[in-house]
């Protein structure tokens, strides 16, 4: 057969499967070819040129962005945004993008941590749609107890995405930050704040947010947060963010203080042995956090914004 019969019949097929939208084995049937020649023609069609593949991107896709953090931070996916001129608008997005993330990859049994006292993660409960997968938990991994006008959005964070999922809601009923190391030994020894603590270690996903130092409303307003004379403490020893507070410094190095002995909550060791963690952030201000946070290697997944990407991408690694 000469390359110019060849290539005839590779286009041939290449017709009958892309134009035509026939089935490898109708095609097999029809021109009398095995099914496996079928297919290693098709990919020979590709080589060839006859069949070349392009790919419309649709607006607000960032392709490049996604893919630069994911090879240079060892992600296994970022999902990048649109930036936003309002918080309550980046808020939507971030949270409308992490609530397809978590319900296209929900699996059976999935125990599901979900940190307490993120805005973003307020968002992404409020865009999820219903959902159902057998034998799901989710898990509170940050004392959610405080403030009772702030107090409510963290029980709703957990109860309501339990909710949306058809999942088993475990509650961490302690503050995040206690007065002392004694008052958390005390809390820790409660049964119902062991039963969320003993889940930990069983994570399979993590959901958390992204902190800078300075706290944001919603932390500050449920009184979960350090004091200022704290904060000067952290930025003095390095800190530029935080993850379930515990503070990391730019390298993405924890930052050891006696503050994490008030901290009742999942650490960042937990966390690094979870399989899949989740973190959902995003605006200028915590781009320096976000960056820390990707160099620490707790982070496998990141949705994120364009504004934020593109810094992260432009600084040094």
């Amino acid at each position: 057969m000469s390359r110019r019969d060849d290539l005839r019949q590779i286009a041939k097929i290449a017709d009958l499967y892309y134009n035509r939208k026939q089935r490898q084995a109708v095609i097999s049937a029809q021109l009398g070819i095995h099914q496996s020649t079928i297919s290693r023609l098709l990919k020979r069609a590709e080589k060839e040129g006859i069949v070349q593949v392009r790919l419309n991107y649709p607006a607000g896709f960032y392709a490049d962005l996604e893919q630069g953090l994911e090879q240079n931070f060892g992600l296994a996916q970022a999902v990048v945004v649109d930036a936003a001129e309002s918080p309550s608008q980046l808020l939507s997005h971030l949270g409308s993008a992490a609530a397809v993330l978590l319900s296209s990859t929900l699996k059976r049994d999935d125990v599901v941590g979900m940190s307490s006292w993120s805005a973003s993660l307020l968002a992404m409960v409020d865009a999820m749609a219903p959902t159902r997968t057998e034998g799901v938990t989710v898990v509170q991994i940050l004392g959610g107890v405080g403030n009772p006008s702030a107090e409510l959005h963290a029980t709703r964070l957990t109860h309501r995405a339990a909710q949306l999922i058809g999942a088993q809601p475990v509650l961490l009923p302690a503050p995040g930050v206690t007065p002392s190391p004694d008052a958390r030994k005390v809390l820790l020894a409660d049964p119902y704040v062991k039963q969320a603590a003993d889940l930990f270690d069983r994570l399979t996903v993590a959901l958390v947010g992204i902190g800078a130092v300075e706290p944001s409303p919603l932390l500050a307003d449920s009184g979960n947060a350090f004091s200022e004379e704290d904060r000067k403490e952290l930025q003095a020893a390095g800190a530029v963010g935080d993850i379930c507070l515990h503070f990391f410094d730019e390298a993405g190095q924890p930052v050891r203080s006696p503050l994490d002995e008030r901290v009742i909550g999942i650490d960042l060791a937990q966390l690094r042995r979870t399989p899949r963690v989740v973190a959902v952030a995003g605006g200028a201000r915590k781009a320096g956090a976000i960056h820390a946070a990707l160099r620490s290697g707790v982070v496998d997944v990141l949705v994120t914004d364009e504004q934020v990407a593109r810094a992260i991408l432009e600084s040094p690694k």
